[in-house]
Formats: C-alpha cells, structure tokens, sequence
C-alpha cells in the first residue's frame, strides 16, 4: 500500500469519479485505475463498485477511505516536521474559526510564538464544522473557535474566553441612538463577516433568532470590511465588543439599544485526546487561560482591511 496508491483512492472517494479523480491529480484515468486495482488485490475487497447512479463504495472502501486521508495527512506533517526538525524548529497548526482568527489570534499567536525560539504557528481558517476531520486528519495540531456539535470522546473541549456580540451600525444610520425591535432589524442590510456563512457561532445564531431573511444579509471577505461599510452608514453589523471598543469611543460607530441585543458567545480549544495531540498543542491548550493571553486577545493587533481572507490565509508567526 503506498501513498500514490491512496492518494488515487482518496481522490476517487472525494470526487466520486475516476474520470475527475484522474484531472485532479494530472494523470491518466488508467493510473487511478491501476493504483485503485493494486488496493482491491492487496486488500481481498472490492472498495467500490459502478452503479446507474454513481460510484457505490463497500464497508471496507469506505473504512479505507478514512484511513487513507490520515495516513496521508500525516505523511504530509511527517514532511514538514521532518524539514522543521532539521533546522531545529517546531511547527504547530492552529485551526481558527474566521471570527477568532480575526479578532483574538493576532495577539494570541504573537504572544505566544514569542515564548519559544524555535517555534513556527500555522493559522489557517476554517469551519468549525470542519474541526473534528482537521484533528483526526492530523491536519490540525489544535482547533480554536465554537464548539461544534459533532465531536465525540476522541476529542477534548477546553472553553477559555467568553465574549459578546453586539449590533452596531455607522453614527447617521436610522436606526442609531434609538431603542429598535426584532421586526425593525430584520428590514436592515445586515453587514457581515464570514462567521455568517457557517451554521456554528454565535453571528448565525444571532440571524436566526431575529430572522433576518437571506436577501438582506451582504457577507463581506472579512469582518473589519463589514465595520467599514458600517461606518458609512450601509447597514447594521454584528460584531465583537471588545473588537470595536475604540469604534465606539470615538463614535465612528454606534451601538444598537434594544432588549436582548447583546448575545453571548465562547471560544474553545479542541484538540486530540490522550496521547494524540503535540505537545506545544498542549502548551497553547494551557497558555490561552491566562491573564496575559487574554489581555493580548483582548488588545491584540487585529487584522487590517484588505489583509484577511478567509479560507486561504494562512500566516506563519516565528
């Protein structure tokens, strides 16, 4: 069984199809045909069989199929560590919810990447919902953000910061200055990061309580571009307090008055159980309770406007 092998496997599980599998990986639908054929033989199992709807994969495929992407997720790790330890350096990946990734990481990360001379963080944002594959996968070292709800024992949930989430709008909007109700904010252009795109948190949450319809919601590449819109006055925003705090001071920014228009959210580590996550994981695990790590997510840098993409940012701090 060699990783060429599974990575053909995985591509064909993934995308369903030989044929794309093929594309995807730039080679000819025979090699995904003859790695896949090398895994059946070597196996005793089918994997997969073509139906008139598509590829239908056996118990044993589908086992196989899990397997396959951790055993190549760790490959690839194995690689990078490898490389890092040849220089003398460690390598921790953070997982971050787009949220937390943009308002409390910077000065986490910062803080904590200082602490030791040869340590690299990785933060790369993704969905929560996507937390428990991350680990497993050993794509992640540690997971930061909501807790999603489809973790099981294998996974270990910290909780280490409550925040709130608060609804503002620009100085000269309608609604500024003025006590407002449910039916008023679902008539508003709803300024949003893209913590609205996902199911998990407290800014979804926030949409289905007051139920704002789908057409109003404009979801922007990053949360401080929706504060931005908001200040000139394009809508109303849902955002961290402790993130607009000098916003607010300086009344670029007004805070919404109405009843029940501040929510409560918290952040949470998750990382493997027992013996299967790092030890800096386990280091960040405990470092993120303190007093200083709080001040430094509280007062941390932030993002700048224009820098922050969700999905495909990814910064190395050293």
């Amino acid at each position: 069984m060699t990783p060429t092998q599974l990575r053909a496997f995985a591509a064909v599980v993934r995308l369903g199809s030989v044929k794309r599998a093929a594309a995807e990986l730039e080679v000819s639908e025979a090699a995904v045909s003859l790695h896949v054929g090398h895994l059946r033989k070597e196996l005793g199992d089918r994997l997969f069989t073509r139906t008139a709807s598509g590829l239908a994969f056996t118990p044993g495929g589908l086992r196989l199929a899990s397997r396959a992407v951790e055993m190549l997720s760790l490959q690839e790790r194995t690689i990078v560590e490898v490389g890092q330890a040849g220089h003398g350096r460690r390598l921790l990946r953070v997982a971050a919810s787009s949220l937390f990734a943009e308002h409390a990481a910077p000065g986490l990360i910062e803080l904590f990447a200082g602490r030791a001379a040869d340590l690299d963080v990785e933060l790369s944002v993704r969905d929560p919902r996507r937390f428990s594959s991350l680990l497993h996968a050993r794509a992640a070292d540690v997971a930061i953000g909501p807790q999603p709800g489809n973790l099981d024992e294998s996974v270990v949930c910290r909780p280490f910061l409550n925040y709130q989430v608060i609804v503002v709008s620009g100085p000269e909007h309608p609604l500024a200055g003025v006590p407002v109700g449910a039916h008023q904010l679902r008539e508003q252009i709803w300024l949003l990061g893209p913590s609205a795109a996902a199911d998990v948190g407290v800014v979804p949450a926030i949409l289905r309580r007051i139920r704002v319809p789908e057409e109003r919601q404009r979801i922007f590449q990053s949360h401080s571009a929706a504060l931005e819109e908001a200040k000139r006055n394009g809508g109303v925003a849902a955002t961290v307090s402790f993130a607009v705090a000098q916003d607010l001071a300086n009344g670029s920014l007004v805070r919404i008055a109405g009843q029940s228009l501040q929510f409560d959210g918290v952040w949470t580590t998750s990382t493997l159980a027992a013996a299967g996550a790092p030890p800096a994981a386990a280091e960040l695990v405990r470092f993120v309770t303190t007093p200083r790590a709080t001040q430094a997510m509280l007062r941390g840098p932030g993002v700048r406007v224009g820098r922050f993409r969700p999905a495909i940012h990814v910064t190395l701090w050293s």
